[in-house]
């Protein structure tokens, strides 16, 4: 890719103290999937009111929307901040890749509808059939990736001139290319088996997830560390999903 490009993470999430000392915080998770050489990356904590100037936007190449706790669907004042941003972005025809809460904001942001998965809960490894595409053919996709998934909201409808691009057994809309600049993916291609025990434990904790439910998504997890999914960042999904972000974000694919 070219080298001096110019990229920013908006991060919708709090770093927690066990992401922070063993990544350096969810930057640092997102630094090592998508960061080359030769590239600068900027982070703005959105959930905290933090956004490029009005001046700095034009000089970015592409921006990344992380994951988050909070709904797509709610209208606290920094979401409604952040659908203002993301309109302008859009406007602006810059290259924008949601993940997760980033998808669901990305898909309201374009005139889409977010809501609770009729189907509850989705965590662990989940296999996502991809729809055929110019992207995945260009690249040589098989017709389904493994992806670590934690989730339980969900895009329930995109406005017509969206490419719904994946699809699985708990959520109809796993992947959406809007235009040739935006992306969303609701998995994390991001997150290692760590994060996600990590995540289920803490959300057990605060009583955002039943115990029940945490119980069933962690022995799930713990299976797949013998079966097909690889947690090394070279494992063949996270690889594929690597190459399908940086495709989407640094390429010049239409």
């Amino acid at each position: 890719m070219e080298a001096g490009k110019k990229f920013a993470v908006l991060q919708c999430a709090e770093d927690t103290e066990h992401v922070k000392k063993r990544y350096g915080g969810y930057f640092g998770v997102y630094l090592e999937m998508l960061a080359e050489e030769g590239e600068e990356w900027a982070l703005f904590r959105v959930a905290r009111g933090e956004f490029p100037a009005e001046d700095e936007i034009a000089g970015y190449d592409g921006f990344v929307i992380t994951g988050s706790c909070a709904n797509a669907h709610a209208n606290d004042v920094w979401i409604c901040n952040f659908l203002g941003f993301l309109r302008k972005l859009d406007s602006m025809k810059k290259k924008v890749l949601g993940i997760c809460f980033g998808h669901q904001i990305l898909g309201r942001a374009i005139g889409g509808k977010t809501g609770r998965n009729t189907n509850g809960w989705d965590i662990g490894v989940t296999t996502v059939h991809l729809a055929p595409s110019k992207l995945f053919t260009s690249l040589k996709m098989p017709p389904y990736l493994d992806v670590f998934e934690f989730h339980q909201d969900e895009i329930q409808e995109l406005p017509a001139k969206a490419e719904i691009m994946a699809w699985s057994h708990k959520t109809g809309i796993e992947m959406f290319k809007y235009g040739d600049h935006m992306m969303g993916i609701q998995g994390h291609p991001e997150y290692t088996m760590d994060i996600v025990l990590h995540l289920i434990d803490r959300l057990s904790k605060r009583n955002l997830i039943q115990a029940e439910t945490a119980a069933g998504a962690k022995a799930k997890v713990e299976k797949e560390k013998v079966g097909r999914y690889e947690e090394e960042d070279d494992g063949p999904s996270k690889a594929a999903w690597r190459k399908i972000c940086i495709t989407f974000l640094k390429g010049s694919f239409k």
